[in-house]
């Protein structure tokens, strides 16, 4: 956001780093052909989880029945 705000230059974070935190989330690239049952039963072995993943990614999908090529989409733990 930096750089948005009249007056706002430069922002400097030396000695600062970023959190880590590793919830067990993974990342999955769509590709031509896929549905989000076929990714539910890949990652979780259950094509009827599908919900869990639509649920996280709302803001890349907006309706579970289309997905399409190249959305990056989050994978949560289950």
């Amino acid at each position: 956001m930096a750089g948005n705000v009249m007056g706002v230059g430069e922002v400097k974070i030396a000695g600062v780093a970023p959190a880590s935190v590793d919830d067990g989330t993974q990342y999955y690239l769509i590709k031509s052909g896929d549905t989000l049952s076929a990714v539910a039963k890949q990652f979780y072995g259950d094509a009827n989880k599908y919900p869990k993943i639509f649920e996280a990614n709302r803001e890349v999908i907006k309706d579970p029945n289309q997905i399409f090529p190249g959305q990056k989409i989050r994978i949560p733990k289950v």
